[in-house]
């Protein structure tokens, strides 16, 4: 269990999900964000960069390691979520496959891997059929390579907070297919949550209590359907963005995204020993397209032409002041 500080990490890139699509704008400047990322690390032993490389067919192998080895080059493989949406006509042959190559060509760099994006929700990666399936055995076979390398890569999946949007008894159908095995052969869970972004907003301490409830709440699922405290509980997406909420037209600002964002991890800080939770990892550096003033362009503690938000010295301070 972990004793001491969290281990920070962030999302560097610009691009954005949107309930319609992506969010883009300037292109990356891996020179800036390189910069970014050292300065925000300051002395702190790490903080790793959070990357995401998605699995869509034979067809996309090319597309996907050609940006992994740009990620490799920037010096911006740390912890990679590796996500599988290939039609489901596919055999998963062809995605484990693919975990094997990610691992032989990139597991050096690596620290973490994060099997499937959001599997219990009913979109992304969970909305294909063979999701749970492709988890347990992509974890498998992950833990397995690492191995025959000779490798100390962590190997987990992701979640997000139960509710409307998310599958109907996802974590007993996970045990049913994965059981001991999979608990055997994860070294963490991932949860992915953003508070007081979507909906009505909420006062400070609420936001607190709000945070706190959502990951006891996770980890008393973890502990009901068996899986042990000591697996930890890595936080693998969190964030608050500026801009203007499209569905209620109300600003948020750039400074209360620097309140918000040290209540949060102050939160997180205070629970880690609690309730087993070991890593923070923030989305994003950057905002995808700062003239957009829709929130969903403006996740940053930067905007898109890496000019610092206040939010970016806020997470500078904690990451040197609470990480390992």
């Amino acid at each position: 269990m972990n004793s001491t500080g969290l281990t920070f990490g962030i999302y560097p890139l610009s691009v954005a999900g949107t309930p319609i699509g992506l969010a883009i704008g300037p292109e990356d400047n891996y020179e800036k964000i390189s910069s970014a990322i050292k300065e925000l690390k300051g002395n702190a032993k790490q903080l790793l960069p959070r990357m995401y490389a998605v699995y869509m067919g034979p067809e996309t192998e090319e597309k996907v390691f050609s940006a992994l080895n740009r990620y490799k080059n920037a010096g911006l493989l740390g912890d990679l979520t590796i996500g599988c949406l290939m039609d489901p006509s596919l055999s998963l042959d062809y995605w484990l496959n693919f975990v094997r190559k990610v691992i032989k060509g990139y597991g050096i760099y690596l620290d973490s891997i994060q099997i499937t994006n959001e599997p219990n929700l009913s979109f992304m990666d969970g909305s294909k059929p063979y999701v749970i399936e492709a988890l347990v055995q992509g974890v498998i076979i992950a833990q397995e390579e690492i191995k025959k390398s000779n490798l100390t890569i962590k190997i987990g999946f992701g979640s997000v907070p139960e509710g409307e949007k998310t599958i109907p008894h996802f974590w007993e159908k996970l045990m049913k297919i994965g059981g001991d095995e999979l608990i055997r052969s994860i070294d963490y869970v991932g949860h992915n949550f953003y508070v007081d972004v979507f909906e009505e907003p909420l006062e400070i301490e609420e936001i607190a209590a709000s945070v706190e409830n959502i990951l006891r709440k996770f980890r008393e699922t973890l502990n009901r359907i068996g899986f042990p405290f000591e697996l930890p509980i890595h936080i693998t997406e969190n964030g608050w963005p500026t801009g203007k909420n499209p569905f209620i037209q109300i600003e948020r600002t750039y400074a209360k995204q620097t309140v918000v964002l040290e209540k949060v991890i102050r939160t997180v800080y205070r629970l880690r020993q609690e309730l087993n939770i070991t890593h923070y990892e923030f989305f994003g550096l950057r905002d995808a397209d700062s003239s957009k003033d829709d929130l969903f362009h403006q996740f940053g503690i930067m905007k898109d032409d890496y000019t610092p938000k206040p939010a970016y010295f806020t997470y500078q301070k904690l990451v040197n002041e609470l990480g390992n």
